[in-house]
């Protein structure tokens, strides 16, 4: 905000600007020019056109009953950044956010709310918005970098900064590149993206071609390096401004605790009064506490009279308590909530073919959490069109992710999916995606469904693990198993000791530091996301998250494998049976016809459905694998080339008088057998030897295949 801003002044004001070349581009940083009136405002602009503005808001009026950290993030897309008008006939204004505006605004939340402290009672707003884009990079992960600048020039100093996200990809030799194009993601085996401060990871979200860990530690070590130049160029950005523009003072408010409240409910916590909390399941873990949390409110007499604490106080000192108690027995007991070790996983089991009527389906169970899967197989044109600001997409395979309220044993009304369930849906297309067949080898459109029935953590991980079985249960062939788990971490501040915890369950989620889940096949990783609520976490933390996950995977995968170790053998005879065929892109013309003649023949003759790529690919969908053999035979046939010495009866069906007799061969395929070639002797009117309608042997003489001309001659029995 610019402080002294009025409307007499504004004409001689200057907007404040400098650009940084960060990893070989140029990139330049703009404040003071657009949203005044905003706490904090950055604009980025680069030497492709690129003009992004991302603003940050903070409200005065504070709400300290809240029980959370009221932070929204707004992700806009403005299609006339691309010169595009979306929409329809009757509606052409921007509405709902599409799915990959609310993915992005769940990207800039997740580093950015663990720079703050936890019982923060301001309203605070982010609003990124794309005002002019080349459409060249798909340059997301720059509006956390701007956020974090946005609220350091509002000088929100409760804020732990500076925080920058990049994007990196490895291309098929391995070599790393920052600010990958659009056409980098299509051709590279390693996609990252990763949140850092100067020396801490806070997020992760990437999708690899199978590659190894140790690839993916040198793209962390370059990723790395990059984020220092950004982290570096925000702080000499903020200090260049503050000496043209004065900062705002910070209006962030803090709830604090009493120390000496909290030592008083700390020492009264005793190791027997922890005892109820262990080995139990969600719901009586959060009992257990409530009951905790009155029995401390007793002990300290409180009433709603009290004047010097309050129920909040008490609830988060008690909170606190047990996380610290828990966190001490992980460290020198290596004993867990449930009593596990830390690399010790729940057991699963499975079941296939739940639901008659589907496709595929596969129930995944891990104690009480159950991710029921269903794959449904498509036509190719059921291929979902993605259309957004950029070029028009499609996507092949989806995966859509419900949580109703009723799997965490809650009332709540039922809208349309909200950012966590686009997000974990997202999530397991990453993990999927590349082991799924080609659409030459596979020809089919595929939706998988995740319905979390019962939640106690981890449902992510049921939903993918799920979502690979329920694949191979509707035949799908598959390249290779994925498994998945949810990795975690605990760290203790004072002695800077931490634990690795394998498959971590919803309390300890609630507990700890870390949200480490990553997808492994027999050797690779194929996507990899973590979350992290505090702010340190090294390298050498997720070298060994991703070493401990080996293990995990394991035992997952050979669960997994118990009852179906492949792919079925048979289609399900409620699914759509489609087969493809590749043709020569010259020949296209003839599978269609004149006027669609052919393919519309060949649709009504054998009650199939023909779909033909520019790259000459044909997919052919029947109802049963009858229909579709006999189109294929018929389109193989009339595709195939005549070769010398071929025999076969034609029908007459015109005489040309004096020159010969056309003849149809087969699938809409004439030719004209000469009148030289009628008969051994001579002939004088083809009427003579030959007539309109009348079946007639032939033989091929002669095949020129770059005019496409044929020499028949008629045999005579």
């Amino acid at each position: 905000m610019i402080i002294w801003l009025s409307d007499s002044q504004i004409l001689s004001h200057k907007s404040f600007t400098k650009t940084y070349n960060i990893a070989g581009k140029n990139i330049t940083f703009e404040s003071g020019k657009l949203a005044l009136l905003a706490d904090g405002s950055v604009v980025i602009s680069d030497e492709q056109g690129n003009y992004l503005l991302t603003t940050a808001g903070i409200s005065e009026n504070i709400k300290e009953w809240i029980a959370f950290f009221p932070m929204t993030v707004e992700f806009q897309e403005k299609f006339y950044a691309t010169g595009k008008i979306w929409g329809n006939r009757f509606m052409k204004r921007e509405s709902r956010p599409s799915e990959v505006a609310v993915l992005n605004s769940r990207l800039i939340d997740r580093p950015i709310r663990p720079m703050f402290p936890k019982w923060v009672v301001n309203e605070v707003q982010i609003i990124s918005t794309i005002l002019s884009s080349s459409g060249i990079s798909d340059y997301w992960f720059f509006w956390i970098t701007w956020a974090s600048l946005a609220l350091m020039l509002s000088w929100s100093t409760e804020f732990e900064w500076p925080v920058a996200w990049v994007r990196i990809i490895a291309d098929m030799d391995g070599n790393f590149k920052f600010d990958p194009t659009i056409d980098d993601l299509k051709t590279c085996k390693l996609d990252l993206t990763v949140a850092w401060t100067l020396d801490a990871i806070t997020m992760v979200e990437s999708q690899w071609l199978e590659v190894d860990d140790t690839l993916i530690l040198k793209a962390f070590e370059y990723a790395h390096s990059v984020v220092k130049d950004i982290c570096n160029a925000e702080i000499d950005f903020v200090k260049e401004y503050s000496k043209v523009h004065a900062l705002p003072k910070s209006k962030i408010i803090v709830k604090e605790l009493s120390k000496e409240l909290y030592e008083k409910i700390a020492a009264y916590i005793t190791a027997d009064k922890m005892t109820p909390l262990y080995h139990v399941s969600k719901t009586e873990f959060h009992e257990e506490m409530h009951k905790l949390s009155e029995e401390v409110k007793v002990f300290l007499w409180f009433s709603e009279d009290t004047t010097d604490m309050t129920a909040w106080e008490i609830e988060e000192c008690v909170y606190k308590s047990i996380k610290k108690h828990m966190r001490k027995i992980v460290l020198e007991k290596k004993l867990r909530l449930d009593w596990r070790k830390p690399d010790e996983v729940r057991p699963v089991k499975w079941e296939f073919w739940l639901l008659p009527r589907v496709h595929g389906s596969a129930l995944f169970q891990r104690w009480i959490t159950q991710a029921l899967t269903i794959t449904t197989l498509g036509w190719p044109w059921d291929i979902q069109i993605v259309d957004d600001m950029f070029e028009e997409n499609t996507k092949r395979y989806i995966h859509h992710y419900n949580f109703p309220p009723f799997s965490v044993w809650e009332v709540r009304p039922m809208r349309w999916p909200g950012r966590r369930e686009i997000g974990h849906g997202r999530l397991a297309e990453k993990a999927i995606e590349p082991v799924l067949p080609s659409l030459e080898d596979f020809p089919y459109f595929i939706r998988c469904v995740s319905e979390i029935m019962t939640c106690n953590g981890s449902s992510s991980m049921g939903s993918i693990c799920g979502s690979c079985m329920s694949l191979m249960d509707a035949w799908v062939p598959i390249k290779s198993l994925v498994s998945w788990v949810a990795m975690g971490m605990i760290y203790d501040e004072e002695t800077g000791k931490y634990e690795v915890l394998s498959d971590i369950q919803a309390q300890e989620d609630f507990l700890w530091d870390m949200d480490f889940k990553v997808a492994w096949t027999d050797k690779w990783i194929t996507a990899l996301q973590m979350d992290c609520k505090i702010k340190w976490l090294s390298l050498e933390v997720i070298a060994k998250v991703i070493n401990q996950s080996k293990w995990a995977i394991s035992y997952i995968k050979t669960e997994m494998t118990r009852n179906l170790s492949e792919p079925r053998k048979e289609l399900s005879q409620y699914a759509p049976f489609i087969m493809s065929m590749k043709i020569a892109t010259d020949r296209i013309r003839e599978v269609i016809g004149k006027w669609w003649e052919t393919i519309q023949k060949i649709t009504k003759d054998f009650d199939v459905k023909v779909d033909i790529t520019e790259e000459g690919l044909v997919s052919v969908t029947a109802k049963n694998q009858e229909q579709w053999k006999n189109a294929i035979d018929y389109i193989t046939k009339m595709l195939k080339w005549m070769e010398i010495w071929d025999t076969g009866i034609g029908k007459v069906a015109r005489i040309l008088d004096g020159i010969g007799a056309i003849i149809d061969l087969w699938q809409n395929k004439s030719w004209m057998i000469h009148i030289s070639k009628l008969s051994k002797e001579r002939v004088a009117k083809v009427e003579d030897v030959v007539k309109v309608g009348e079946m007639v042997d032939y033989k091929v003489l002669s095949v020129d295949k770059e005019s496409g001309k044929i020499g028949l001659e008629r045999v005579v029995k």
